[in-house]
């Protein structure tokens, strides 16, 4: 199969090339991490996961994994891994070898971007804005920003960057299988969902259901900042009032309609232009990476905390910090987490449709 998709172009930067190196860079990821695996069997301090090790371990879809079962295994597949990733990049295998290296490259990314990683994850990328402007003032009280960055929760931060080198790395493997461009996925043939018009339709429900879940939580936790038990016993309310809990949970929602409102912008005219009222930037062109790189990540951070509470769900059992409520009791606690991975698969799927309706003429093939 011809390789010319993926010769380098007048423009030679590292993320434009990235079809060429990403599965190499899974590779070097996947030795790392084996290589903890090795130091972590063999006593090495930082074994991020079970009781003992994590600061959590109830959160944590491993949270049973005992160091002498799971770090030997963290080794033995990272090695496969770094092996599995450099015969993509090569791109070696074809037929049912292709499939089977697709598919555990793909399980791949999705146990490390979805599954090891919980809701900490999502708390410290929301929570660090407000403890970063609010250290200065000692707000919220009693909470550092260090406090949301233990090992565990870091690691998480570290299986993330190698899921998503692992989805990359599927995509570029497949794109060259099947004979598509390396850099926009393109072929001859097309598809026609992939067209900016239908991905302007099918984008419109994705941003409405992206939209309307975080307003649902937010309104649960702005009732309760404001008084109003919605949703829960009157003990656990009290017990919130007291701990200011509450205000904390608020300002978590005003992010997430934040976040909403920005979600918007990608079936807004101000989401492809600056609006006028913006001082420098006022009508000129968004470029396409400032909404499609985070859209995607927080698609990603809120799947996978959703995918825990959704976890915890099927055991009957949620906790949060030391309490420990069942659903039929606290339904607000927990009723609109239970809808996050919905809202992260409709965000993924409405940032898709924002990058195909704006993505152009692709600089390397010359498609539309």
């Amino acid at each position: 199969m011809s390789r010319t998709l993926f010769r380098p172009t007048s423009d030679t930067s590292a993320e434009r090339q990235w079809p060429a190196w990403v599965g190499y860079a899974a590779a070097v990821w996947s030795l790392a991490y084996g290589a903890l695996g090795v130091y972590w069997a063999q006593g090495g301090a930082g074994f991020p996961f079970g009781v003992g090790h994590d600061t959590a371990p109830d959160l944590s879809a491993l949270g049973s994994v005992r160091r002498e079962v799971g770090a030997p295994a963290i080794a033995a597949l990272g090695l496969g891994g770094a092996a599995m990733a450099v015969t993509m990049a090569r791109a070696w295998g074809r037929g049912p070898r292709s499939a089977a290296l697709l598919g555990a490259a793909w399980t791949c990314a999705a146990v490390l971007a979805l599954v090891i990683p919980d809701y900490r994850l999502l708390v410290l990328v929301a929570y660090a804005p407000i403890l970063l402007v609010g250290a200065p003032f000692g707000w919220p009280p009693g909470v550092r920003l260090a406090d949301a960055l233990p090992w565990p929760v870091l690691n998480q931060l570290v299986c993330l960057s190698g899921g998503l080198l692992w989805a990359c790395t599927a995509t570029a493997y497949r794109r060259r299988i099947r004979g598509a461009c390396g850099f926009c996925g393109r072929t001859d043939a097309g598809a026609e969902w992939t067209r900016p018009g239908a991905a302007a339709r099918w984008g419109r429900w994705a941003v409405a259901v992206a939209v309307c879940v975080p307003v649902l939580f937010a309104l649960t936790r702005w009732a309760w900042a404001l008084g109003v038990p919605l949703g829960i016993d009157a003990g656990f309310f009290r017990e919130g009032q007291t701990s200011g809990l509450w205000w904390r949970g608020a300002a978590l929602a005003t992010l997430a309609v934040g976040g909403a409102f920005l979600t918007l912008g990608l079936i807004r005219g101000w989401g492809d232009v600056f609006p006028r009222w913006l001082p420098v930037l006022a009508g000129k062109r968004v470029p396409p990476a400032l909404a499609i790189v985070p859209g995607a990540l927080v698609a990603v951070i809120v799947t996978a905390a959703g995918l825990m509470f959704v976890r915890q769900a099927l055991t009957g059992t949620f906790t949060i910090g030391d309490t420990i409520s069942r659903f039929g009791e606290n339904w607000a606690v927990v009723g609109p987490e239970l809808l996050w991975p919905l809202w992260g698969v409709a965000l993924g799927a409405a940032t898709l449709a924002y990058y195909y309706r704006t993505r152009g003429r692709c600089v390397h093939c010359g498609r539309l």
